[in-house]
């Protein structure tokens, strides 16, 4: 089937349900939709879970003219291509990984100044040469300029965990297309950043509708579990746990369909999230070996090798329950039913947490979340931001701001992973600014059992105080550490 334009499409549910496959909006998503027709600047902060993708693709396939999306992900903008490419809709994407023959109908198709294309994804980078921006110029021009949605917009701050200089230089937008509107989205920013961000990008007028949406998850369960390398009982505690769970759920020899009482089985589809490569390998090797049905993703793997199990896992095939994977993994991933997120060791960031958690429960059923933590780990990882932050070597890194809040994040992180004596979700919303404390229904280690969380604390953490930020730089150069 040809890929064609459907500017005819007025209706948004109709659209909704025959372009995305979607039966209804979640919540606020029509009214972000409208206001971004409606031409306004839209600033959208919710949770991974949210939806946010749609809300400029809908708009994109409805409105007249071409949606510029920038994304400082390739993965994740090659998913979104793909997805909407399947959904019959004019999508593509112009980065460094573009072949030549793609490259040049996108810049003639571009040079029209009458654009087929509906969506076109690109890099940061990208949008500060030359050449793009006399394209977009003349497009504009033709008045088929329809919006510029930047995605994880958290990147723009230098207060934001995952700062990119490029970023910054997005205020040409505004400043040469000041009737165009803007929207910017992200799943993790603070009060600073969401400040930074806004007034960047110039859309902090009269123009702005923001929607900021609560980070509470409250079918999530919080859980931190403590360990050390001295015990390193993570392997052996987290099988214990997964068997339990197929116990509970029914774990089937083939795919299922049907139990013996005529109801369909529960996945138990999962994340792990773990630091290196290797271990990323090891890890999903071992739970092979005890019937586990475990697979590895990260950068170093082949792309037919991804592709495939991310589709077997996507579709819940036999072998495929568990997707032991790198950082970047899940971004962006339309798939609904993760039933739990692992997190192997410390991440670098409060805010890379929230957003890997995040990913588990989507569809709004009780599923679980847990980080293995040690103080080693903790460590580790303090190391691994003062090398990020020397090396020179990173096009990310920002200036003086950008370090202390890299450093401030991890901070914030093991703050919440030693606290005792408060609510998980409490501490997150804080965390993010919200000033009304959710109620968690037992959905945390804390409300479930305070005293038992205490006593695993004292059990399952070494005494030594956390020294990491009196160490000289250059202390953890032996850890290898990949995303």
């Amino acid at each position: 089937m040809p890929l064609v334009r459907t500017d005819s499409m007025q209706d948004i549910d109709f659209t909704l349900r025959r372009q995305f496959g979607k039966k209804s909006f979640r919540p606020q998503q029509r009214e972000i939709i409208n206001a971004t027709l409606e031409g306004k600047d839209v600033f959208v902060q919710a949770a991974t879970s949210f939806g946010k993708s749609l809300c400029f693709q809908l708009p994109a396939v409805i409105d007249h003219g071409i949606t510029i999306v920038i994304s400082p992900l390739l993965s994740l903008m090659m998913d979104q291509v793909k997805a909407l490419r399947n959904s019959n809709i004019d999508a593509r994407t112009l980065n460094s990984n573009t072949p030549f023959a793609e490259r040049d109908h996108i810049m003639k198709d571009l040079g029209t100044g009458h654009p087929l294309t509906r969506l076109l994804y690109v890099t940061p980078e990208l949008c500060s040469g030359p050449y793009f921006r006399e394209r977009l110029e003349l497009v504009h021009r033709q008045k088929e300029l329809a919006r510029i949605a930047v995605d994880e917009a958290h990147c723009i701050s230098e207060w934001g965990h995952d700062f990119r200089k490029d970023f910054k230089r997005l205020s040409w937008f505004r400043e040469r297309f000041p009737d165009v509107p803007i929207m910017c989205l992200t799943a993790t920013a603070n009060e600073q950043v969401r400040n930074d961000i806004l007034t960047t990008l110039g859309i902090n007028g009269p123009n702005l509708k923001a929607f900021t949406m609560s980070a509470f998850r409250p079918n999530l369960h919080l859980e931190v579990r403590f360990t050390s390398d001295q015990t390193d009982d993570r392997y052996d505690d987290f099988v214990s746990w997964l068997k339990g769970v197929y116990e509970r759920r029914g774990k089937p020899d083939r795919k299922p369909e049907l139990d013996e009482m005529g109801e369909r089985v529960e996945n138990v589809s999962g994340i792990i999230y773990t630091t290196s490569r290797d271990e990323c390998e090891s890890l999903a090797a071992s739970l092979r070996s005890h019937d586990i049905a475990a697979r590895p993703f990260h950068a170093k793997l082949a792309n037919q090798d991804k592709e495939r199990t991310l589709q077997k896992w996507i579709r819940n095939e036999v072998g495929y329950d568990i997707i032991v994977a790198t950082t970047a993994f899940g971004m962006g991933i339309d798939k609904d039913d993760v039933r739990f997120v692992v997190h192997w060791r410390l991440p670098k960031s409060f805010e890379g947490y929230y957003q890997e958690a995040g990913r588990a429960g989507r569809d709004g059923k009780a599923s679980y979340c847990f980080l293995y933590y040690s103080r080693e780990d903790r460590d580790r990882v303090c190391g691994m931001i003062v090398k990020d932050n020397t090396s020179g070597d990173r096009r990310d890194k920002g200036g003086e701001a950008n370090k202390r809040a890299r450093m401030e994040s991890h901070e914030a992180l093991v703050r919440y992973c030693e606290d005792t004596g408060g609510c998980r979700h409490a501490a997150i919303t804080k965390y993010f600014g919200e000033k009304e404390v959710p109620k968690c229904d037992f959905a945390c280690d804390w409300h479930k059992d305070r005293e038992g969380l205490k006593r695993r604390w004292r059990e399952g953490l070494a005494s030594e105080e956390w020294v990491c930020t009196q160490r000289e730089e250059g202390a953890f150069e032996d850890y290898y550490y990949s995303e």
